[in-house]
């Protein structure tokens, strides 16, 4: 749009009067002119839809851009070795002059894992609120960037300039402190994202979600909304956290003189707050195990946001000095993963931990989509040990962190957005979410389910999909990002399924007469000793291979090794119906 036809500042983007230059003109009048020149608000979607994680979102408008958060992934199980999974930089390294900053909803690990490895490539300012900064900056401490990035505090009820965007932060609830929703203005219209959200009437922080504001910036007018869809499934209202502190009263009570073991998400302060004014109440040391959650509270005591009196936090060293009743632990590894403390304590390989009888496990999550078994292998582990385990719906000692399908609906009536877009989910949660959002009026034709990858051009005369952007997954394994591609993987699963089998042959450079081998080698395709006839059938073919190459003239390695590769496949698949990774190795003399 022309920089010459300016909204007059006192008013929200279609206010009643708008200037062009120093001529007043009327509402009708002015949406006229605007229309002549109208831009859109393009967003694109690097990450967070049709997965769980992995949030990135980019908004652009009249070449100015900024990206709200940059999280992770866990890997998947089909994705043999890999750490984490970052979002796809390319199209915000190709756009890195035109990106004004990155502004964070919170300071979950799916919104602002990938941070540390994009500011590697990208120096713009980070803004958050001071707890989410204060777990950034333990990342980019990690990474050794800290002392050249840019971090600017975003409370709420703050705004910022982006280049041609104006964002307000709202502050919500969500299962961390100190979330933010996102008002983000511009001469198209007004974008209200949500990020993680719930409604949480009687947080244990006082700080209920600012409903007053969103219903304040819903009858201004929002021309689309973006919202969290996580819960899109589940009827009813999220429960507030504060029945989580009402379990874990009675549960440590009938405890009684045994140790206590809580695994909870490290991320979640109120939590680990409840825990420990529920251990003092019983007179119990706390020790922490498992180096988030460790470096989770070192923050939010820091910062105020946990309370702990002196003495009562021990170092997993000094619990050989307590009794089992003046003990409480609190633990990572709610979610079963492998190398997490609780599954150490569990498969008796925590140094510093063993799980006895005497031991009372309190389970405070519900298992993510596809971690049942992990967890399941857990608590099996656990009973085994004769601890008693509490989980899941045994007692109400895990609240989601985001709004069921009331919340949602309350959110889209405050709101009133013209266009509606669902974020934060696999497919089946945003198309419920859609469709909650018809039940309050949003035409169909102004609901659009994105995907990673798309961009959406929005305007008061435009709603739709309009191109595609690089976006996808990269892998991060060790220290190498991005070099373990879909060629590896699908090495790594062929290994893994097959196994490989190595030939090795020494042959006359000049001659081309084999000198000694072929040599074959099985790894994870089957015992050598136990299949003989087999091995020797393997070498035969091999050589075979190799004379025949030899009779008819053809030297060149790359072709010999084809062969055998291509012999040695055909024999094994007819005798073992295995298709194993074949790799001939040719040394000359």
């Amino acid at each position: 749009m022309s920089n010459t036809f300016e909204k007059n500042k006192s008013v929200k983007p279609y206010g009643k009067v708008f200037k062009k230059g120093n001529v007043s003109v009327k509402k009708n009048t002015a949406k006229k002119i605007y229309n002549t020149f109208e831009m859109p608000i393009r967003i694109s979607f690097l990450g967070g839809l049709n997965e769980i994680g992995k949030n990135m979102t980019l908004y652009e408008y009249d070449g100015d851009m900024f990206l709200v958060d940059c999280g992770l992934a866990f890997p998947e199980s089909e994705m043999l070795g890999v750490d984490l999974v970052i979002p796809d930089f390319t199209y915000v390294q190709r756009n890195a002059d035109k990106i004004k900053g990155i502004i964070i909803t919170h300071g979950h690990e799916d919104h602002i894992g990938g941070l540390a490895y994009l500011l590697k490539v990208l120096n713009v300012p980070v803004y958050g609120t001071r707890f989410t900064l204060g777990l950034i900056e333990g990342k980019l401490r990690e990474h050794g960037i800290l002392d050249s990035c840019d971090l600017r505090v975003f409370n709420p009820g703050d705004r910022i300039k982006l280049g041609k965007f104006e964002v307000e932060a709202i502050h919500v609830n969500h299962s961390i402190p100190d979330a933010l929703a996102f008002a983000i203005r511009c001469e198209a219209g007004t974008v209200v994202m949500t990020g993680d959200f719930k409604i949480d009437t009687t947080p244990i922080d006082g700080n209920m979600i600012d409903l007053g504001r969103f219903a304040e910036i819903g009858k201004e007018g929002v021309l689309c909304y973006l919202a969290d869809s996580t819960n899109a499934e589940k009827p009813g209202f999220s429960a507030s956290e504060r029945t989580v502190g009402q379990s874990f009263e009675t549960l440590f009570r009938k405890a009684g003189n045994r140790r206590i073991i809580v695994a909870t998400f490290a991320s979640n302060i109120h939590r680990v707050q409840q825990i420990i004014n529920e251990a003092v109440s019983q007179n119990r040391k706390v020790a922490l195990s498992g180096r988030s959650l460790e470096n989770v509270v070192a923050v939010g005591q820091e910062l105020g946001y946990l309370k702990v009196p002196d003495g009562v936090i021990i170092s997993l060293d000094e619990i050989r000095n307590y009794t089992p009743e003046q003990l409480l632990l609190i633990t990572t590894g709610s979610q079963g993963e492998p190398m997490s403390a609780l599954s150490r304590m569990a498969f008796s390989d925590h140094r510093k931990v063993n799980i006895t009888a005497n031991d009372y496990v309190i389970i405070s999550a519900t298992p993510i989509p596809g971690n049942e078994k992990t967890v399941g292998k857990v608590i099996n582990e656990l009973l085994k040990h004769g601890a008693e385990v509490v989980y899941e719906k045994m007692y109400e000692v895990h609240v989601s962190g985001h709004a069921y399908q009331e919340e949602l609906k309350l959110m889209l009536g405050l709101i009133n957005p013209k266009y509606f877009i669902p974020v934060h989910g696999e497919q089946k949660h945003l198309m419920k979410h859609a469709g909650l959002a018809e039940l309050m009026g949003v035409p169909k034709t102004n609901i659009i389910i994105a995907d990673i990858g798309k961009t959406v051009d929005i305007s008061e005369n435009k709603f739709a999909v309009s191109g595609t952007v690089p976006a996808g997954k990269v892998f991060v394994d060790g220290t190498g990002v991005g070099d373990v591609g879909s060629v590896v993987i699908r090495d790594r699963t062929r290994l893994a399924q097959d196994g490989i089998i190595t030939v090795v042959i020494c042959m006359d450079s000049v001659s081309g007469e084999v000198v000694s081998g072929p040599d074959i080698v099985s790894r994870g395709f089957v015992y050598v000793r136990e299949s003989e006839e087999l091995m020797e059938d393997l070498r035969e073919v091999s050589m075979w291979a190799i004379e025949n190459c030899v009779d008819n003239d053809i030297r060149d390695w790359a072709s010999i090794k084809a062969r055998v590769r291509d012999e040695i496949s055909r024999l094994v698949y007819d005798k073992t119906r295995r298709s194993p990774m074949i790799l001939p190795i040719i040394m000359e003399v």
